[in-house]
């Protein structure tokens, strides 16, 4: 890992760069996840250059005393412009709340960028009530929830199952609550037609959390953006179908450069 010092703490990344010479692709994480769920789109890096970073307090990030809410999404926003600038990325891919936080950046910074990838996202995120009580109360019951068929997988190995529900673990409830109500409290829809860089909207056919119909929002709204749906995965299509996702996200940044 490296790291990048920036508002009084580190955020670490990862960088994979196996000679490619297109645009450097840095992706963000969701919620109570690290950059491991990125560890497919690795084998990217000899068409492009990739980074995935850590938001503050996962994987090997150091945290921050924010909110939810806006002061968290800015915090992380903060950590995606400083690796960034570290790593001269061109474009940014976001799943989830990283997505969220991608868009943000897109509205609130002066960050010059060729593009944006949104996967498993959407112009405004709602954390059902069911999930909010378990994050609260019990959070073996809030993994459960999310490991559903349909919401992170459609129908992962239980291999992936275990990893994923470890990740969250690791991260524990206090980060992962912040980022579930963090994401429940976002919503530009009203802003959409500001963002004017080409952009993705990418989605697994069977996410229940991030369904279609919301990329088909950011893909009407957005003055220069595609929909791409990825068949048999759901919110982490990333991990369930990496090679069409891979496929689909490199003809898109291979088309910006």
């Amino acid at each position: 890992m490296e790291r990048v010092t920036h508002h009084g703490r580190e955020t670490a990344y990862r960088r994979f760069d196996r000679g490619g010479d297109g645009p450097t692709v840095c992706f963000v994480h969701g919620s109570g996840g690290n950059a491991g769920v990125w560890k497919a789109q690795a084998r990217l890096g000899d068409r492009f250059p990739v980074v995935a970073l850590d938001l503050s307090g996962h994987g090997e990030s150091d945290d921050v005393g924010a909110p939810a809410g806006e002061p968290t999404l800015e915090s992380y926003a903060d950590d995606v412009v400083a690796v960034t600038a570290a790593t001269d990325a061109d474009v940014l891919c976001g799943n989830s709340l990283g997505g969220a936080v991608v868009l943000w950046v897109a509205l609130e910074r002066d960050l010059a960028l060729d593009g944006l990838v949104l996967a498993g996202t959407g112009a405004k995120l709602t954390a059902g009530a069911a999930l909010r009580d378990a994050l609260a109360t019990d959070f073996d019951r809030a993994l459960s929830l999310l490991h559903e068929r349909d919401r992170l997988f459609h129908d992962a190995p239980a291999g992936l199952l275990e990893r994923s529900r470890e990740t969250m673990l690791e991260c524990g409830r206090a980060v992962t609550e912040r980022d579930f109500l963090t994401c429940h409290r976002f919503d530009v829809r009203e802003r959409l037609d500001e963002v004017a860089l080409p952009t993705l909207a990418v989605v697994g056919e069977h996410d229940a959390l991030t369904p279609p119909r919301y990329h088909e929002f950011l893909a009407d709204r957005i003055p220069d953006c595609e929909y791409a749906g990825i068949d048999d995965a759901a919110h982490l299509a990333m991990l369930e179908a990496p090679s069409r996702f891979n496929a689909v996200l490199a003809e898109f940044v291979e088309r910006l450069d």
